[in-house]
């Protein structure tokens, strides 16, 4: 891995687009596509996943079977230590099920090797951390191309995608501004928009507004909801944030590894029933 890619790999947890993969489409050109792909976008079925510690067998999941439909906005919620982490590490490609069948789109990733995780990661996953992960010496627009930096894109066509996410996240006005000039949330905007300017399938958030203020909080959470109405990105985020579940469509609850059900968001909250 070359010092380039190293450093991208950092700050996009190893989301390292291939050289003549999946580049995105643009998101100005978003709405009109209407991507082909199959109705459930991710489905675990009796996924387990075991640790060693010391003498122990530690069951971060226990036999965990669920559905997230394709365009959906979801919540993975549960105390500290439920599985919510390594839930997330399973569908983002970047842990291993011990056993059971993880199938995101049409891909069973179970049978892929290190390698193959990492290329479809790139072409199909978008990655948003609490703490941004951006680098303080480049600019907004900098950060936000790095993913592009070792695709085929031309200059040209790298500066159309990365104005086109910052424009998504209402952040055109600071691309050349430094994180330091930054707000929190405008942060997490940056890397926001880091995380779709390839266009990925599913975008995938670990406690997206765990370091931000009330206010902040709540306005990326209403632009996590428009990047699923208007640009149909299915999203599944992990939190401890109990004003999600007035975003999203469904809650997902786990508790010491097992899947205990989940109710439907919004302002209603009907019990549905957990997968077989």
């Amino acid at each position: 891995m070359s010092k380039l890619e190293g450093h991208i790999a950092l700050v996009t947890g190893g989301n390292i687009p291939i050289t003549g993969g999946n580049s995105g489409i643009g998101l100005a050109a978003a709405q009109e596509f209407d991507r082909e792909s199959t109705r459930v976008a991710v489905k675990l079925e009796h996924v387990t996943r075991t640790y060693r510690r010391d003498a122990f067998e530690v069951r971060a999941l226990d036999d965990v079977s669920l559905t997230i439909p394709t365009q959906g906005f979801v919540a993975i919620m549960g105390p500290s230590g439920s599985g919510k982490t390594t839930l997330l590490n399973l569908l983002a490609g970047i842990d291993h099920a011990t056993s059971g069948s993880v199938v995101v789109g049409d891909e069973e990733l179970t049978t892929m090797n290190d390698r193959e995780l990492a290329a479809w990661r790139a072409r199909h996953i978008g990655l948003v951390f609490q703490f941004y992960n951006l680098l303080p010496v480049l600019t907004a627009f900098e950060n936000v191309e790095l993913p592009l930096l070792l695709t085929h894109l031309s200059k040209a066509e790298r500066k159309t995608h990365v104005e086109s996410a910052l424009k998504a996240v209402d952040l055109a006005d600071r691309m050349e501004h430094y994180p330091r000039q930054l707000s929190g949330g405008q942060e997490q905007r940056v890397a926001i928009a880091r995380a779709i300017v390839t266009d990925p399938t599913i975008l995938i958030a670990d406690e997206p507004t765990g370091d931000l203020d009330a206010k902040s909080a709540e306005e990326i959470l209403l632009l996590l909801t428009q990047l699923n109405r208007q640009y149909h990105k299915t999203i599944v985020m992990v939190t401890h944030d109990p004003r999600s579940e007035r975003f999203v469509d469904t809650v997902y609850r786990l508790d010491k590894g097992v899947f205990i059900g989940s109710t439907t968001g919004g302002m209603s909250a009907t019990p549905l029933q957990p997968s077989e």
